[in-house]
């Protein structure tokens, strides 16, 4: 089966706002999904990218314009001062590293679960209970919050160096099997155009 590699932040709105519009996608086209969680901040530092807080005044301002117009487009509730923002995104990471690795569970439903707990429902993903609850939701057993941390961690090291490596600066972004790359859940239609024409 063809594969699709997804690079996604458990802290990104886009990431949130990009809902489970992807798998819908990946689905007509019989692909199988590689979910590779990221530390996006380390990302940026490493791509030319500026964590938010950092950046210049209108960027900030413009960013907050365009996730109310996203959000209210998209029908999907959104915080633009979340109460648990920025908090530490590595365990609800290592809890997705930890699922995908299970199965038994729908996985773009719970990195949908984890971005809603932030962006939504102000819930602080670097609490176990909140993760706990993100696996259940999902269709995961909630001890996963609990295993494999280790070998999460080192996973999530390694997504870092791999995203770099394939030209990823951002979060979501897609790269499909024949190399094209789609940054931003507003590129979604783009890749199911993609996909579309490929398969003609």
């Amino acid at each position: 089966m063809a594969q699709l590699d997804y690079y996604f932040a458990t802290l990104s709105p886009y990431t949130y706002l990009a809902g489970t519009r992807m798998e819908a996608v990946a689905a007509r086209h019989g692909l199988t999904i590689n979910y590779k969680p990221m530390d996006i901040i380390a990302l940026f530092a490493r791509t030319g990218g500026t964590a938010p807080p950092d950046r210049h005044i209108s960027r900030q301002e413009y960013r907050v314009q365009e996730l109310r117009r996203m959000s209210r487009r998209l029908g999907l509730p959104f915080n633009l001062k979340p109460a648990h923002w920025p908090t530490n995104g590595a365990p609800a990471a290592y809890a997705c590293i930890a699922a995908a690795r299970a199965g038994g569970g729908d996985m773009g439903a719970l990195v949908h679960a984890i971005t809603r707990s932030v962006w939504a429902d102000d819930k602080d993903i670097a609490q176990d209970d909140v993760v706990r609850a993100c696996l259940t939701e999902a269709g995961f057993d909630p001890a996963l919050a609990d295993s494999g941390l280790l070998q999460g961690a080192e996973t999530y090291a390694a997504n870092l160096e791999e995203a770099v490596s394939r030209g990823v600066f951002g979060a979501p972004f897609y790269i499909t099997e024949d190399g094209e790359r789609f940054w931003g859940q507003d590129r979604i239609d783009d890749l199911d155009a993609h996909l579309t024409e490929i398969s003609a």
